[in-house]
């Protein structure tokens, strides 16, 4: 991944400084309006669940490429990385509906469904590290 930034979560500012800096890194990469709001709404969701249920994290948000079959593509990818307690069962968490908060269960799942590519790692009691990316078209 070339240059990234990365933004510590651990209050409601946090949130809110993570999601301004992935807009503008999408704009930057050439991100549509459309893309721009599901590439935000995937770090709110992110963000949201570091200072719930991890207290301390950061995003870092950062362009991507990949070599391809049509040549060089370009993305913008989304690290969440925490060391709080951890994710028990994540195909648990993964499910649609499913919550510990009393939401609507929508946040990981949103995410991966917001993004190309999704990926989570988890250690009890270590912390987890979730990896998004968002492929520019």
């Amino acid at each position: 991944m070339s240059s990234q930034s990365c933004v510590e979560v651990h209050t409601e500012w946090g949130i809110v400084s993570a999601r301004q800096a992935g807009r503008n890194k999408a704009k930057e990469i050439g991100f549509g309006n459309v893309d721009q709001a599901r590439i935000t709404t995937a770090i709110s969701e992110l963000a949201r669940n570091i200072y719930l249920y991890a207290e301390k994290g950061e995003i870092c948000i950062g362009e991507v490429s990949e070599m391809g079959g049509a040549g060089v593509k370009k993305g913008l990818q989304i690290t969440a990385k925490d060391v709080g307690p951890g994710i028990d069962n994540i195909r648990e968490v993964m499910a649609d509906g499913f919550t510990t908060s009393g939401g609507l269960g929508a946040g990981l799942p949103g995410v991966k469904r917001l993004m190309d590519h999704f990926d989570i790692e988890s250690t009890s009691g270590e912390g987890t590290t979730i990896t998004a990316i968002k492929w520019l078209r």
